[in-house]
């Protein structure tokens, strides 16, 4: 994971988002790069005639937004004694994405060329990163997407659970890990009783890890209030969990938004950083 993509907001919390962004750089002596980004708002919004309101959203507010994306991202990447990206450098570096502030499409569309996006908790609390912004990566950029905590964890990556309900996703997100996996000191492959679709079972896959000599074992928990996403959270708590991999919206968004899912509940209240494919 040598290439990591980070979307700054003016207004948002970055601090967490940008610790755990550094810890994974750290890890691989990766590339950190920072990008503007916004909801998908037209450049100049209708103005009501009779009102007569001017849109905050002019080609001059979008210049200071991401002027003050990139200065927050950069004043905390100099803070951290983090070197700019320029031939020779070694270790962790940083750059910054020079075309202005972006919408959530254009985040979709660049992620494809990175080993990984890492994005906020979004919550839906004030400051924390849009749920819109964490979709356009997951759905549109075909790379796993870390997810960071509102507080960064002490340890990373050193026990990861992998939340297993045999899905496409799932199985994604497996692999996109992989290369934290073969960093891990503890691999638990994480099932719930009656949880998931037809597939090979947490066994199954835990002697598949193994075959790349990575330490798997497998618990099976129960969830008898049928809240996989609490459950899966308590249980990777308990067993020490500081990266938990899951595959993202197994069901569909509309149903998670009518009926909830594991993804949402996961997404809105994770205390772990969370690595997550579609």
């Amino acid at each position: 994971m040598k290439s990591i993509l980070v979307p700054i907001e003016d207004h948002g919390i970055v601090e967490p988002q940008l610790e755990t962004a550094l810890q994974l750089a750290r890890m691989f002596d990766g590339y950190v790069e920072g990008i503007a980004i916004t909801p998908d708002y037209p450049v100049v919004l209708p103005v009501d005639i009779a009102i007569g309101v001017p849109s905050p959203i002019t080609p001059e507010n979008r210049l200071e937004m991401a002027r003050a994306c990139r200065e927050r991202f950069e004043a905390f990447m100099t803070t951290k004694q983090i070197s700019r990206s320029v031939a020779g450098v070694t270790g962790p570096s940083f750059g910054w994405r020079q075309d202005g502030l972006m919408e959530d499409a254009f985040l979709g569309a660049y992620g494809r060329v990175f080993d990984i996006a890492v994005v906020g908790r979004p919550d839906g609390s004030n400051g924390q990163t849009r749920l819109s912004t964490v979709e356009a990566a997951l759905f549109e950029t075909g790379r796993p997407v870390l997810i960071a905590p509102p507080v960064p964890t002490r340890t990373f990556g050193e026990t990861a659970v992998i939340a297993w309900n045999r899905s496409t996703e799932t199985a994604r997100a497996v692999l996109g890990s992989m290369p934290l996996l073969k960093k891990a000191r503890r691999i638990v492959v994480l099932e719930l009783d009656d949880w998931g679709v037809p597939g090979p079972s947490g066994s199954e896959l835990a002697r598949h890890l193994r075959m790349h000599d990575l330490p798997a074992e497998t618990v099976m928990a129960p969830d008898p209030s049928n809240r996989p996403g609490e459950t899966i959270l308590t249980e990777a708590t308990a067993l020490g969990c500081d990266l938990l991999v899951k595959g993202a919206y197994t069901q569909s968004r509309l149903r998670q938004m009518f009926f909830g899912g594991a993804t949402s509940h996961i997404l809105s209240n994770t205390a772990m950083p969370v690595l997550m494919a579609h």
